[in-house]
């Protein structure tokens, strides 16, 4: 049994099953009782078959990566044939708490596309006809406001909350269309261990990381890296690093 995917919209694990895909589900309160093995390429899905793979560049190899072409668009198409006709919305993400972000994604999905990031709050700042004027505007923008955020800074701010004074100052440098306030029902006091790991109690999912309590400490799991590991039942046997609370 092998981790080949997540949904953060779910919000579930994806593991390989006799060749099928089956669903780990990840609401809060599941009890995930798994041991991490070796970690290798997780191959492909066609058809919802797993189709294996024994390389061990993981969570993928070169056979197996794919990379979606429009996310490194900055206005010039790297496409045969430009085809994004359609609304996009240019946003500025929040992430607790003072580390801004500008993006871009088809309207219809901006709500979604916030949650996947794991935003806590953000703004609809403008709409474009097409995608390649919206990545352009973005790509402007970026100059000044980051376009990524990597996920352990994101963890850091778990528990914490958006500096109101530094997200209305850069908001207000715009007339945005609309605005959003995001809760995960994460319930922290302060930031999670990061760790890999998929034993204890799921306490939700922020983004695509997983928040797990075990034997008294928080984690924070970047699912991403767990794809790719065999899994074995009976739990974690790992030394993990606990938070003072867990002593108190």
């Amino acid at each position: 049994m092998q981790v080949v995917g997540y949904d953060t919209g779910t919000p579930a694990l994806f593991v390989s099953a006799s060749g099928g895909i089956d669903s780990v589900a990840l609401d809060p309160g599941t009890e995930l009782d798994y041991r991490l093995g070796e970690r290798h390429c997780a191959g492909t899905i066609h058809d919802d078959r797993h189709v294996a793979c024994d390389n061990d560049r993981a969570p993928y190899c070169a056979d197996h990566r794919h990379t979606w072409v429009c996310a490194k668009c900055t206005g010039t198409c790297l496409k045969d044939e430009m085809d994004c006709y359609e609304d996009h919305a240019v946003y500025l993400a929040a992430f607790a708490p003072d580390t801004f972000k500008v993006g871009v994604t088809r309207e219809w999905r901006l709500d979604t596309r916030l949650r996947e990031q794991g935003a806590d709050r953000a703004a609809h700042v403008r709409t474009f006809s097409d995608g390649r004027v919206a990545r352009e505007y973005e790509a402007e923008l970026a100059t000044e406001i980051p376009d990524r955020i990597r996920v352990p800074t994101k963890i850091e701010g778990f528990g914490r909350s958006v500096d109101a004074a530094a997200w209305d100052a850069l908001v207000s440098e715009f007339d945005p269309i609309e605005t959003f306030a995001f809760d995960y029902g994460l319930d922290l006091d302060g930031s999670p261990v990061a760790e890999t790991v998929a034993t204890g109690t799921v306490r939700g999912v922020k983004g695509r990381v997983l928040v797990l309590d075990h034997r008294g400490t928080t984690y924070a799991v970047d699912m991403r890296d767990l794809v790719g590991h065999e899994l074995e039942d009976g739990g974690t046997d790992r030394d993990l690093q606990s938070s003072l609370g867990a002593f108190g």
